[in-house]
């Protein structure tokens, strides 16, 4: 006869249907959320791309790598942060993935006036660069993205 008065096991995290625990649910939600706002940058681009262009006749701008860039940032923060507000995230957490957005041309604009990159490289980089500036950006507060 075995002693049951040991210590008592613990208790096994809950799962959903699928049979998966709360932390890897948290991880596919982060994961989700990041896509979402991946795409919703990306529908800033195009939805907003026009109102420079055609109502704000900016295309001097749009041809300017430094103010092509900024722009390019704004027409993703605004769509991307619209979201995120749509989602109910602070104003904080939003200010912090505008950031990600524009820090990545920021960085960028040195080796361009120094001629080591051009334009064309300015905007392939800089949109590279922004998702892992967006998931550091992320990972500073995981709770804010991974219970949305």
């Amino acid at each position: 006869m075995h002693n049951r008065t040991a210590t008592p096991s613990a208790a096994p995290a809950p799962t959903d249907a699928a049979g998966h625990d709360g932390h890897r649910l948290s991880a596919r939600k982060f994961a989700l959320h990041f896509a979402e706002m991946v795409v919703a940058m990306a529908v800033g681009m195009v939805v907003l791309h026009p109102v420079w262009m055609y109502v704000l006749d900016a295309a001097a701008l749009m041809d300017n790598p430094y103010t092509g860039a900024l722009i390019m940032a704004t027409n993703m923060t605004v769509a991307m942060s619209a979201w995120m507000r749509f989602r109910g995230h602070r104003w904080r957490p939003i200010a912090e993935m505008g950031a990600a957005m524009y820090l990545p041309f920021l960085v960028l604009f040195v080796p361009l006036a120094l001629d080591l990159i051009d334009g064309g490289a300015l905007m392939l980089w800089g949109h590279l660069l922004m998702l892992p500036a967006m998931a550091a950006a992320m990972l500073l507060r995981p709770h804010e993205y991974a219970h949305c």
